[in-house]
């Protein structure tokens, strides 16, 4: 009697697929950059000397997109929502945060709000960041870069808010 191979048992079927549903879901929050994307109002902005360009934030919010979604997933997969349901339910918190900026920054055009959200998006990665720790000490280092960008991204909006008040 041959044995299924590792790749055909429903586990690693479950495992894959739960994989890629966590990255989608992360990408899923940078849809309203398709929506309210940098504009006129955006170019005419006086900008602070530290402003990276704007090519360079594509390839990083693919990088963290990705590395959070693996971040989730290897604390679902150490026990799925009924064993990490406040460590799952912070990461939902702080991606439905991530999705609100764009479109109260660009959309909305009011650097002053997203900067209050972008301070408690950061206060929610770190929260999810312990909470992943409780779990998974690979899927809480995993946040780490993002908590780094997310800080640097509100000294920016900050800057911007500032600089054109």
């Amino acid at each position: 009697m041959a044995n299924a191979t590792h790749e055909n048992s429903p586990n690693y079927v479950r495992s894959v697929l739960g994989l890629a549903g966590w990255i989608a879901l992360c990408f899923a929050a940078s849809v309203g950059g398709v929506f309210f994307a940098p504009a006129e109002w955006y170019d005419r902005l006086e900008k602070p000397a530290f402003n990276p360009p704007a090519w360079v934030f594509g390839p990083v919010w693919t990088l963290l997109y990705i590395a959070m979604g693996t971040s989730a997933w290897l604390v679902w997969r150490s026990g799925g929502f009924g064993k990490a349901r406040l460590a799952l339910g912070l990461f939902l918190l702080q991606l439905l945060l991530n999705a609100a900026w764009t479109p109260i920054f660009f959309g909305l055009q009011a650097p002053g709000a997203a900067l209050l959200v972008i301070i408690a998006l950061c206060l929610a990665i770190l929260s999810t960041a312990l909470a992943f720790r409780r779990h998974s000490r690979p899927a809480a280092g995993l946040l780490l870069p993002y908590l780094l960008w997310v800080s640097f991204a509100s000294v920016l909006n900050a800057a911007l808010w500032y600089l054109n008040s």
